[in-house]
């Protein structure tokens, strides 16, 4: 067996995996809804009760016939009377369900918000596949990783709701793509990188842009930027994500036809 052929079979694995992650029952596709919430009691369509947020928590006033449970299991029954519930960001973060549902809370930039998850969500019942171009070794490269002399640095981008938040970036990959050479701006992932990046294929023959993710670096900044690898964000599958456009600089002039396209679903889709 070749190189090519074992990276090919990896990426393919690759690919299956994606498409049982985003459609999991709780994966990207069950998202149907992000709900911000403020000091004040206030009711979220769909849910019992009523939620409020303070003090870096989520609040609820709970009835044991409201079926809120905490998805850890820590309690058999019910919530029952003020429950606080920790973010995703927090070391322990909490998540509670109700029948089928999950609900998570989260914090960004200091805000809280509920996310509801439901396996019935119609994105994910129409849900077909994850259109791919076909892996070509081609598209991956080696690249080199500089970090920033100053360390981590937060540019503000637009996000996919609307608003624009701070993004923190942590260098700059350089390598060599159709006999030119580019440069992308990428954040550290645990110890692996990744960034938001377009192309000429954004918004028509993909989506509006794309995420990658490279190993990580050797001590000399050596890796590998694989645009087979090249994935659809959050927000792609669901609109209530907050993914974060590319930062100045992360559009690339050629067409990048490697990785994700876009979502197949049962229904006519639209860029």
């Amino acid at each position: 067996m070749t190189a090519a052929e074992t990276a090919a079979e990896s990426w393919q694995r690759w690919t299956e995996a994606r498409a049982a992650a985003v459609s999991a029952p709780h994966g990207p596709l069950a998202l149907t809804g992000t709900y911000w919430l403020g000091p004040e009691p206030e009711q979220i369509p769909g849910l019992p009760g009523e939620w409020w947020a303070t003090d870096g928590l989520i609040r609820l006033n709970a009835k044991t016939e409201y079926g809120i449970r905490l998805e850890s299991g820590d309690t058999a029954g019910a919530l029952d009377g003020e429950v606080a519930l920790r973010p995703d960001t927090d070391p322990a973060p909490e998540r509670a369900t109700l029948g089928g549902l999950r609900l998570v809370p989260i914090e960004r930039e200091g805000e809280l918000a509920l996310r509801v998850f439901d396996p019935a969500a119609p994105a994910r019942t129409a849900f077909v596949g994850i259109d791919v171009y076909p892996y070509a070794p081609d598209w991956a490269v080696p690249a080199v990783f500089t970090p920033f002399e100053s360390g981590e640095r937060a540019l503000t981008v637009p996000n996919a709701d609307g608003r624009e938040r701070p993004l923190a970036v942590t260098g700059q990959i350089a390598f060599t793509l159709c006999g030119e050479q580019y440069a992308l701006t990428v954040s550290r992932a645990g110890n692996r990188l990744s960034g938001v990046i377009a192309d000429a294929t954004s918004g028509h023959e993909t989506y509006r842009f794309r995420f990658v993710t490279l190993p990580a670096p050797d001590a000399e900044g050596r890796t590998v930027l694989d645009l087979n690898r090249a994935h659809l964000p959050p927000c792609a599958f669901a609109d209530h994500f907050i993914c974060p456009f590319p930062p100045p600089g992360n559009r690339l002039p050629v067409a990048v036809e490697a990785g994700e396209r876009h979502v197949v679903t049962a229904e006519p889709h639209g860029f």
